[in-house]
């Protein structure tokens, strides 16, 4: 072989040798183990960019109203079947309304509790007294004793004017996870959403912010820090976490708190009167004229149902196993708005005040006739 054809050979193998060496380097880069450094370069988060306006605006409210936001925890004793006391813990949320250390929750957070701790959002912890409540629209009144702290009650809102699609920021300790956002909107306004065989949400605000177990008590705030609502039931079809929040009216908690606060009771409008819904049954035995309503069965001797001239029944007969009272008026309407049950009327008169006069329906030996009736209190 002569030296020209060795030096071009000894050139092809450089040229091999380097193709070969730039495609190793080549693949090992796209698909070899990488180094820690390598890794963390990658992983290392970037400088974060500014907040948009509603993101601001949801940290300021948090931050603002987070430290009035109370985690309630109850204990109680309970018995078993064989009567053995057994220690139950319960847990909810609340919100300081002024600086004398009321806090307003749900009743069914406190309902029971021997002993009530309040831990507040800068985590100082409290031993807190019942107050009061109103059972009917679950709202109750605890009180704390600040002991010099200085606290920061959050500021109620006016719940008449709220508008499907706003925006809503929930606080609360779901689950027991202290001091828990969620945000969303008004769903729907003006629902009656039935909790107990006596109790209701009246006006109810709906939300799709996530109200969970714990939330119960927490506050509904708006886009200006207000509370517009008391967070107090969750319905979920299916059991998950994916459902509807429900909220008491702020107005409504408010008067209650004034109430209790002021006159130490909640004073709530009544009628006077004793009765019993009817259904096309019951009124067909009893040969009656209207198929639903309240059967007045004994008014109040100078009640405000009385003094309107509304009548109780005259006799006594015999219906099953019940005995009832019959030929009273039977009260079909309030105002205009038809009664069918126990449920129509408390949520009816729910909404008024004691010295309040309202137009009864009653249907007396067949004709319907209109009362005005100056509703009294207790």
């Amino acid at each position: 072989m002569t030296t020209s054809q060795n030096r071009k050979r000894a050139l092809r193998l450089l040229a091999l040798g380097l193709i070969i060496g730039l495609g190793a380097y080549w693949l090992g880069t796209r698909y070899g183990q990488r180094t820690p450094g390598s890794v963390s370069a990658l992983q290392a988060p970037g400088p974060s960019g500014p907040l948009d306006p509603i993101e601001e605006e949801n940290v300021r409210i948090y931050r603002e109203a987070s430290p009035a936001v109370a985690n309630i925890v109850t204990r109680a004793v309970q018995y078993d079947f064989f009567f053995n006391a057994v220690p139950v813990e319960g847990a909810g949320s609340g919100f300081v309304i002024d600086t004398s250390g009321h806090i307003l929750t749900n009743y069914h957070v406190v309902q029971g509790a021997e002993t009530i701790e309040v831990i507040l959002g800068d985590q100082s912890h409290y031993k807190a007294k019942y107050i009061g409540a109103d059972t009917r629209n679950d709202i109750a009144l605890i009180q704390i004793d600040p002991r010099g702290h200085k606290l920061v009650p959050l500021k109620l809102g006016d719940s008449r004017n709220l508008l499907v699609g706003q925006r809503v920021l929930a606080i609360g300790n779901p689950f027991g996870f202290e001091s828990t956002l969620t945000t969303g909107v008004v769903s729907s306004l003006g629902r009656t959403v039935q909790t107990g065989d006596n109790t209701f949400i009246d006006e109810a605000i709906q939300t799709d912010a996530s109200i969970n177990r714990g939330n119960s008590g927490g506050p509904l705030l708006d886009s200006h820090g207000e509370v517009i609502g008391v967070n107090s039931a969750f319905y979920s079809p299916s059991g998950t976490p994916s459902g509807i929040g429900f909220a008491i009216p702020i107005n409504t908690a408010r008067r209650v708190a004034e109430d209790l606060i002021t006159k130490g009771r909640v004073r709530r409008a009544t009628l006077g009167a004793e009765g019993r819904a009817i259904w096309p049954g019951l009124a067909q035995a009893l040969g009656l004229s209207v198929q639903q309503g309240i059967l007045i069965e004994r008014v109040d001797p100078g009640g405000p149902a009385a003094q309107a001239g509304i009548r109780g029944g005259d006799r006594v007969v015999l219906a099953g196993l019940q005995q009832l009272r019959i030929g009273g008026d039977i009260v079909v309407a309030i105002d205009g708005k038809s009664v069918t049950s126990q449920m129509d009327l408390n949520l009816l008169l729910n909404r008024e005040g004691p010295g309040d006069t309202v137009t009864v329906t009653v249907v007396r030996d067949g004709k319907k006739i209109d009362i005005p009736v100056k509703l009294g209190g207790t």
